[in-house]
């Protein structure tokens, strides 16, 4: 069996080619700052509205990736709540929620803070506030006191992918890695982010929840590159869409002798195709405060303003009245009302698909 990355003498001094990376980062490195330009140019709504649903998307993301699916309102009244941002149609976010939320929130809003043993504690408390995963019992806010295997396939058939460091070396381990994290290193805080993410999936100090913390931790650093715990990009939902890849390479870099050049190449490009796909999010955000700028005179109830957002966010299948009535809390009746009204108002029109049911779409400006 080949030996893990942690069971060789330099461990854990990485080393990587220069070379190999160092067009990427200055790639990245060069999308962070334009992006970060045009985000400062916008209005200070415009970029509240930016931020809550990058951070909106990084929360149900990184969750998504463990398989683990959170709801999309919730998440966002939870990290609008916690920013102090009021927008119509808030609803009540369970524990589970508020959890994720108060670990990213922290990570990326506290960037330039120690990161050690007391808040990770913190951290995997907040994900698993019932000190339970799923059907399992587990140790919330500690490190782990098991062995730890990463494994796939049906039970008596299971394949291992990985099996980390003994529980107990966990401690020593995360000493040395925490150590690290906060020391002033010459190391660029993008490839910083790229190395602890690895480095700390290798350790698996938890239980569970150790992706998720990982991608956190990842987060933190990139606000510290930026200096800002302003985002308004989601790694999280690059990595998602990638995952395949995320998890072979990480199988392919554990075994190496110490070289992660493999690794920082891939993370490096996964979170420049991440500030690529931002420019697309970024032009949604704007035509929303567009739409709004134009209507700043329209009359429009509260149901009407909370179905637009809605509508302008991306709305999932089609508008009929009976689904307007469900979302905004009224009869049918009145959700017509409100409809036909936009469309007298030249906001709204019906689909033109016909059909038997009746469907509305925005109109296009």
């Amino acid at each position: 069996m080949a030996k893990y990355i942690y069971q060789h003498d330099q461990w854990p001094d990485f080393t990587w080619k220069d070379k190999e990376i160092n067009v990427i980062l200055g790639k990245v490195r060069h999308l962070q700052g334009k992006i970060l330009g045009q985000m400062g140019a916008l209005g200070f709504s415009i970029k509240e509205e930016a931020i809550l649903s990058t951070l909106t998307l990084d929360v149900l993301k990184s969750s998504e990736i463990e398989g683990e699916l959170l709801n999309y309102e919730q998440v966002r009244s939870s990290i609008a709540r916690k920013l102090g941002i009021e927008y119509a149609g808030m609803v009540h976010s369970g524990r589970d929620v508020e959890g994720v939320v108060e670990m990213m929130l922290d990570a990326t809003q506290k960037y330039n803070e120690t990161l050690d043993e007391e808040r990770l504690f913190g951290w995997h408390a907040a994900l698993f506030p019932t000190g339970w995963s799923g059907m399992h019992r587990i140790d919330a806010g500690c490190y782990r006191d098991g062995e730890m295997q990463v494994v796939s396939g049906p039970m008596g058939k299971e394949k291992v992918h990985y099996q980390a460091p003994s529980p107990k070396l966990i401690k020593q381990e995360m000493d040395k890695f925490l150590d690290w994290f906060n020391r002033e290193t010459k190391i660029d805080n993008v490839l910083k982010a790229a190395i602890a993410h690895f480095w700390f999936i290798i350790i698996h100090p938890f239980d569970d929840g150790n992706g998720r913390i990982a991608r956190a931790i990842s987060d933190m650093l990139l606000a510290r590159s930026e200096d800002s715990p302003q985002r308004f990009y989601s790694l999280s939902n690059q990595i998602l869409i990638e995952k395949k890849v995320y998890y072979e390479i990480l199988q392919k870099v554990q075994h190496s002798s110490g070289d992660i050049t493999k690794w920082l190449d891939w993370f490096l490009n996964c979170l420049y195709r991440a500030l690529i796909s931002t420019e697309e999010t970024l032009k949604r955000v704007l035509k929303k405060a567009d739409f709004w700028n134009k209507h700043n005179d329209t009359v429009l109830n509260s149901r009407q303003r909370l179905m637009l957002n809605k509508l302008i966010d991306g709305f999932d299948g089609k508008l009929k009245t009976s689904k307007w009535a469900k979302i905004a809390k009224c009869s049918p009746d009145t959700a017509l009302r409100d409809i036909k009204d936009l469309i007298e108002k030249g906001i709204m029109k019906q689909e033109e698909s016909g059909g038997r049911s009746t469907n509305y779409e925005l109109v296009d400006n």
